[in-house]
């Protein structure tokens, strides 16, 4: 009889997954510290056919060359800059992951940051817990921003900045967006958006969101030359990857009032401290990466991760597949 190929989770998923995984393989799963430290990775992936691990696990040259056995690699995420992507397809390593099921739910999140930091919900929400609001507010306290009319500009017109266009034109705003490439005449006529350079994106929105991956190419893009090119009166959102804001130059703009405010999913180190400095500025709305965070979609990610798993130990494509 032959044995069961082996499995390591860098952190647990939900029951019926697990369930799905052990009837197929020797699973483990790590129950520690978390992210799980790098020498300890190491450790457990020497002998291992496949791996599912998280967005915050660096699986980098090193822990690749260390894992002799290793068929796939399935990330419990839409993103997989944590991954040695090109270097696990030169090792014949499958990898996976798990973009469209988070779509609605992460532009979900990215609108709901935009109208809490413009209206200035959980800051209202702060001034009352701690006994702050003493009397009605007249006609000039306490006012936020409209978004009917404003100018919302998409950094990365993908999946989920589609998704966003779409909530976007039900509360009449108007949108401009920035990809590397444009989209088809047609796909701009449906989500009624009109193409800008970048320059123009950051001079002309009220709004820029953020959606586009973390690469060479956006790592600490948005910083102070980016900043001082924006409206005053604008606002930034970022439901992508924290590493593509310099946190250190949007905390100065935000203190110089060089933009009105922010809404933050991500941050360039996970998770913040409560002292962080961005916990002490008022014109932030803060999440605690929680962009895919319901049940329904995180369910779905977990399913398409242990497939994807599935198919690339059996020598197969994963669904979901990038690189090899």
């Amino acid at each position: 009889m032959m044995q069961k190929e082996r499995v390591f989770l860098t952190r647990t998923l939900h029951e019926f997954a697990l369930k799905e995984l052990k009837k197929k393989y020797r699973v483990e799963i790590h129950s520690g510290k978390i992210p799980i430290p790098k020498k300890k990775l190491a450790e457990k992936i020497k002998n291992i056919e496949g791996l599912i691990c998280f967005p915050y696990d660096k699986i980098d040259r090193d822990l690749i060359d260390g894992a002799k056995n290793l068929k796939v690699i399935s990330t419990y995420s839409v993103g997989f800059d944590h991954i040695d992507i090109e270097y696990a397809k030169e090792k014949k390593i499958r990898v996976g992951y798990t973009p469209e099921v988070l779509t609605k739910a992460t532009a979900d999140l990215a609108f709901s940051l935009m109208l809490d930091v413009m209206r200035r919900v959980s800051e209202g929400d702060r001034i009352i817990r701690s006994g702050g609001w003493k009397e009605i507010y007249g006609a000039y306290d306490y006012v936020g921003t409209d978004l009917q009319g404003k100018t919302l500009g998409i950094f990365g017109l993908g999946r989920i900045g589609s998704a966003l266009a779409k909530r976007a034109k039900s509360f009449d705003m108007k949108i401009i967006y920035h990809n590397r490439k444009k989209i088809s005449k047609t796909k701009e006529k449906r989500l009624l958006v009109k193409y800008v350079s970048f320059e123009k994106l950051l001079t002309q929105s009220d709004v820029i969101s953020i959606h586009v991956p973390h690469s060479k190419q956006t790592d600490q893009l948005f910083d102070n030359k980016v900043f001082r090119k924006m409206k005053k009166s604008s606002f930034l959102i970022n439901t992508a990857r924290g590493k593509i804001v310099n946190e250190d130059h949007l905390l100065r703009a935000l203190k110089n009032k060089l933009i009105a405010g922010a809404g933050l999913d991500v941050f360039e180190s996970e998770p913040i401290e409560k002292n962080h400095p961005l916990t002490k500025i008022e014109n932030v709305t803060l999440a605690p990466h929680i962009g895919s965070s319901t049940k329904e979609t995180r369910a779905k990610m977990a399913e398409i991760t242990i497939k994807n798993l599935h198919l690339g130990i059996s020598g197969r494509k994963p669904k979901f597949s990038v690189g090899y």
